[in-house]
């Protein structure tokens, strides 16, 4: 099941995505499906008439994985650490399909990492890797927006990950899906950047869940990025990238400069 946050009159509505004789369609639901469940309204909406949102906001947290591919972890000059290498995004940061990611004036390298993200669906502490499938609600596409020379001056990654518009979600959220062995790609502006697969990563999605639970728990709408293949490279203002996880589908931003602006229409967690 495809489950899609949507937009319609400026309303934020939740939907399963569908195929009605062939045309694309949403079908809204009457809450929550995470606390609600799956109900339907009985109204049918083709896709191309509404504007997908992030599919979760998350309320709590955006756990992300470093270094989680020999190969990345080569490319940025280091080796594969010994445990996952874990660091936070605010979820201020999380943006939807097709909304733009600014590009500060703090940084001259900024840089697209694509990547599958976990969708928390039960609140979960101190959980065994074989469990991590209980807890699981989904799975969505990730962009891991990194200022590459603000990490390195830094020396810690809490400004150079954290940006409004630094974590692109979408386009929604799917529910089943093995995540063990799925192709993870990047393009921008139609070039291929990165092509990976999950399993090339050095911790499992299962094995991240349990190390991260180990020392803070995790609730329902928490995001978790399992970390980015190799090919990682930098965007400039115009540039489009898109990001594509076999089994789910492609995720696409444009760049832009970033201004000031007071009416900047940021989603707040409820």
């Amino acid at each position: 099941m495809r489950v899609a946050r949507f937009s319609l009159d400026d309303e934020p509505r939740f939907g399963v995505i569908g195929d009605d004789n062939g045309t694309t369609v949403i079908a809204p639901l009457k809450g929550d499906p995470m606390y609600a469940g799956v109900e339907l309204t009985g109204q049918k909406l083709p896709l191309d008439d509404v504007r997908l949102l992030a599919p979760v906001i998350p309320r709590s947290k955006v756990v992300c994985v470093g270094k989680n591919y020999v190969r990345h972890a080569a490319e940025m000059g280091g080796e594969v650490p010994e445990e996952p290498l874990i660091f936070y995004k605010p979820n201020t940061s999380v943006i939807g399909p097709d909304e733009p990611i600014f590009y500060p004036e703090q940084t001259q390298n900024l840089h697209f990492e694509g990547e599958l993200a976990v969708v928390i669906g039960r609140i979960c502490r101190k959980l065994d890797a074989a469990d991590a499938a209980k807890v699981i609600y989904g799975y969505t596409v990730a962009n891991d927006v990194t200022a590459r020379d603000l990490q390195a001056k830094d020396g810690q990654w809490a400004r150079a990950k954290g940006f409004d518009t630094f974590c692109p979600l979408g386009p929604w959220i799917e529910t089943d899906l093995d995540p063990s062995d799925v192709r993870v790609s990047t393009s921008l502006n139609g070039e291929p950047r990165q092509d990976g697969r999950t399993s090339d990563m050095v911790f499992s999605v299962a094995d991240v869940i349990e190390y991260v639970t180990s020392f803070t728990t995790l609730l329902p709408g928490d995001v978790v990025l399992t970390g980015t293949p190799e090919g990682v490279g930098p965007m400039q203002v115009g540039d489009s990238v898109s990001v594509t996880v076999e089994g789910i589908g492609t995720l696409t931003n444009p760049v832009v400069a970033d201004i000031d602006d007071e009416d900047d229409d940021l989603e707040v967690p409820a």
